[in-house]
This record gives C-alpha cells, sequence and structure tokens, in this order.
C-alpha cells in the first residue's frame, strides 16, 4: 500500500500550527466552537455594527462560533422588559443547537430555504447580515471563483430586499477572480463600503471580509 508521505506532512503541519495557534487556545478558554469568532467580534468592536436588540441573520453559521458570538452580545446587553433581538443561522451543514439561535438546515440557494428564513424573520427588518459562507472548492480557480461570487450576490440581494435601510453587512471573500467585481457590488450596492483582513485571518489566507454599511436607494 502506497502512503502520500507530503500530504502526511502537511496534514501534521497543519494540526501543528493549530493546536498552537493563539487564537484556538483563546477560543477553547473562551468556549467558542472556532477561531473564526475573533474574526467577526474584531470586525464589530471596531465598526460597531451588532447591538444587542439587533436581528441578525448569519449565513453560513456552522459551527456557530459567530452565533455564539452574536447571543452573548444580545444576552450581555437586554434588561428586562426590553425588545429582543432575534438570531437566525443559516447552513448547509448541521450545526449543535445554541440557546436562543434559530438554526435552519440547508442550502442558501434553495427557495424553500430563503422561504423558511423569511417565516422565521415574521416581518421584521433586518439590523445585519453576515455571511461566512464558503462553497466546495473545486481546485479550479474560475469555477471556485463563480461559485463564490454567486453565494454572495445571493446574500446581497437578500440583504437589500431584507435589511433596514441603515442596516450592515460583513462577508467573506477571497482575494482573486472575482474579487474586483464583488467589491464593485459592495459600492454600488452600500453608502459605504471597506474590505477588511482581521487579525485572527492567517496571513498566508487569501481571505477578506467586505463590510458594508447603510443600503443605497434603488
Amino acid at each position: 500500500m502506497k502512503i502520500n508521505t507530503k500530504s502526511k506532512k502537511v496534514n501534521k503541519a497543519w494540526l501543528n500550527d493549530h493546536v498552537n495557534d493563539p487564537w484556538v487556545q483563546l477560543a477553547q478558554k473562551e468556549g467558542y466552537r472556532a477561531r473564526a469568532v475573533y474574526k467577526l467580534k474584531e470586525i464589530d468592536e471596531t465598526l460597531r455594527l451588532i447591538g444587542p436588540h439587533d436581528v441578525v441573520v448569519d449565513l453560513g453559521c456552522a459551527p456557530g462560533a459567530w452565533s455564539q458570538y452574536l447571543r452573548r452580545k444580545q444576552k450581555s446587553g437586554q434588561g428586562s422588559g426590553e425588545a429582543k433581538g432575534l438570531i437566525v443561522g443559516v447552513d448547509l451543514l448541521e450545526m449543535a443547537p445554541i440557546d436562543g439561535v434559530h438554526f435552519i438546515q440547508g442550502d442558501f440557494q434553495d427557495e424553500a430555504i430563503l422561504q423558511a428564513l423569511q417565516a422565521t424573520l415574521a416581518g421584521r427588518a433586518v439590523d445585519v447580515v453576515v455571511s461566512d459562507m464558503a462553497p466546495n472548492l473545486s481546485g479550479i480557480a474560475s469555477a471556485d471563483a463563480a461559485r463564490v461570487e454567486n453565494l454572495i450576490e445571493l446574500a446581497l440581494d437578500f440583504a437589500q430586499h431584507h435589511l433596514r435601510p441603515d442596516g450592515s453587512m460583513v462577508a467573506k471573500v477571497f482575494h482573486g477572480a472575482g474579487y474586483d467585481n464583488l467589491v464593485r457590488k459592495f459600492r454600488d450596492t452600500f453608502v459605504h463600503s471597506k474590505p477588511y483582513k482581521p487579525k485572527a485571518s492567517r496571513d498566508r489566507s487569501a481571505e477578506v471580509f467586505l463590510i458594508g454599511q447603510k443600503l443605497r436607494h434603488p
């Protein structure tokens, strides 16, 4: 039986980096499901996007670290008798329950899932859309870029139809083919838009987060 020693070395190196990653260690210490939480946390604390009474839609929410952060912020800022915020998470993958988070399992690209999301919102306008969605990658750059672009375009369309006029959106994208087009679409959709690279995002990663604030009038 042949053994791919190169693959084993790569996996071992990744595991070593992961175990010794300070963000992984901090997430474990603070009870978060993934280090990715600190990307959203930094963006939120820098730009003050999310309030404790907000209606937030978390696209690509599994394993749930962003939803955990949203829920903790919601709980910390709400007193008795105040209007409650709402958190709705959507993902194709399963997610272990989080108290106070409404989870919908399914493909955001399916009309039935979008209808379920709209039903959960029950007519409430959305204050913030956060998207950590990423497609299954094929390794073919042009095809993968098209998949990423399609997902973000769907999220932007959802934001245009459901966000409050002064609402915000955060979406993970990747440098490469299609990136400039997504930047333009954020500029066309929002009054204020900018790319942001959080400290918890690995230097070698092509990911960057596009942030849009305040919808442009149609």
